[in-house]
């Protein structure tokens, strides 16, 4: 019997490990592992193997911290330029929504954060112990490789909101197609090195905080913040779309209720972009105009993040509470409207939101390598969460773009005529 159940599972075990090397993980799944892997190595990892993966994260911190006003750069100066080369009353109005909608997200969270979390999560007041702690298991990397970044993250925004608007009014063909091939350079970059070497950067990170025995405390504050922001989401979409009901006088639970094949593909595909299809075809359903949609949803699946916004600001305001560092209202309102401008045309990869904001999340907040880390895993493991509340959202906003608009553009001749022939 023994001998039969030891080659039941033996088989089990190859068959398994089969699946695992034919699957394509994605970046979550990855990361959930790394988490998972780093706090049982954290355990038995004798302290000569830590220390390399130490010497690892130090060097990535450091090129990552050089990449950072490259990537505000590559982003957020086309994204402007390419916005205000276009012209007209219904691009001005999408864009004032979607701005609105994300610095509104962003509020919400903050003050919601602000009200929840202070009760919820306590700060770490070990440090003693755990200086204490790093210093006799000597958790520290062999070496480090210093890699100053260019410029500064103010100095990179406001070089990028110079150049993007100078090319919107000025009409440089070449300097747009330059700053156009840099961003594709930046996102390959992002996504050939970065994303890939996240998990190995996410292992170190919960490896340390395993063997300096703060690992509990950040896992539990984790599973309260997961839980407070997946009920803001909901209760936000509610909001964006009780708003639209004002103006199209509609009920906002049936129009939230066409847009759930757009929020349930979001949820897989983890890309407002892949979702775009999707999205078009449930506004229709929904009422809206298909040109407008046409001309909305792909506009906002670039600029409307009021879910991404919405989660970094909550998890920002938490890893704050838990290292005791100061914050105030207005330090959140500045950084809420910076965000929502850094998030604009964020690279078309997973997590790259939170790619993109790295840069005023340490440049506002001053937040330390270490806390960067935190914040990439906890935005990647809600994800496809803000994805979806940022696709769904943008039905909320087509419709009340369709209410301003839906009459003023004329109608095509075929539309036309089949409307004389249902008549």
């Amino acid at each position: 019997m023994q001998i039969i159940i030891r080659s039941c599972l033996i088989n089990f075990l190859t068959k398994f490990r089969e699946i695992l090397l034919d699957m394509k993980f994605s970046l979550l799944w990855k990361i959930l592992g790394s988490i998972a892997l780093g706090i049982g190595m954290g355990f038995v990892m004798p302290v000569w193997g830590a220390r390399v993966f130490l010497t690892f994260n130090s060097i990535f911190s450091q090129f990552l911290g050089f990449l950072i006003p490259l990537i505000i750069i590559g982003f957020v100066a086309p994204a402007i330029s390419e916005v205000g080369t276009k012209a007209g009353k219904m691009l001005l109005l999408t864009v004032v929504l979607a701005y609105a909608s994300t610095v509104g997200g962003g509020l919400f969270s903050y003050f919601v954060s602000d009200a929840a979390f202070p009760h919820l999560i306590s700060s770490r007041d070990s440090a003693e112990l755990t200086a204490s702690l790093h210093d006799e298991m000597n958790l520290s990397p062999y070496f480090t490789v210093k890699i100053p970044a260019m410029m500064d993250v103010m100095t990179a925004l406001v070089f990028s909101f110079l150049i993007g608007i100078c090319m919107a009014y000025l009409k440089t063909p070449a300097l747009q197609k330059v700053f156009g091939e840099f961003r594709d350079v930046v996102s390959m970059t992002i996504g050939r090195m970065i994303i890939p070497l996240l998990p190995i950067y996410i292992f170190g990170i919960f490896l340390e905080m395993t063997m300096k025995g703060e690992v509990a405390d950040v896992l539990s504050a984790f599973a309260k913040i997961i839980g407070i922001i997946f009920a803001m989401h909901i209760v936000l979409l509610l909001a964006q779309y009780c708003i639209a009901a004002v103006f199209v006088r509609k009920n906002p639970i049936k129009m939230l209720g066409t847009m759930l094949p757009a929020y349930f593909t979001a949820l897989g595909t983890q890309s407002s972009a892949a979702t775009i299809p999707v999205t078009l075809r449930q506004c229709v359903k929904m009422g809206v105009r298909e040109d407008i949609a046409g001309f909305t949803v792909p506009l906002c699946a670039t600029i409307h993040m009021a879910g991404s916004c919405m989660k970094i600001t909550a998890c920002a305001l938490a890893l704050m509470i838990m290292e005791g560092m100061p914050y105030s209202t207005p330090m959140f309102v500045g950084f809420i409207c910076m965000l929502a401008i850094t998030m604009v045309a964020a690279p078309g990869v997973p997590g790259g939101c939170i790619m993109a904001a790295l840069g005023v999340l340490s440049g506002m907040l001053g937040f330390s390598e270490a806390n960067q880390a935190l914040m990439i895993a906890l935005y990647i493991a809600m994800d496809s969460f803000g994805t979806a509340c940022n696709v769904t959202g943008d039905g909320a906003i087509s419709q009340i773009v369709n209410y301003f608009f839906a009459d003023r553009i004329e109608t095509p001749a075929d539309e036309k005529d089949a409307a004389l022939l249902t008549e």
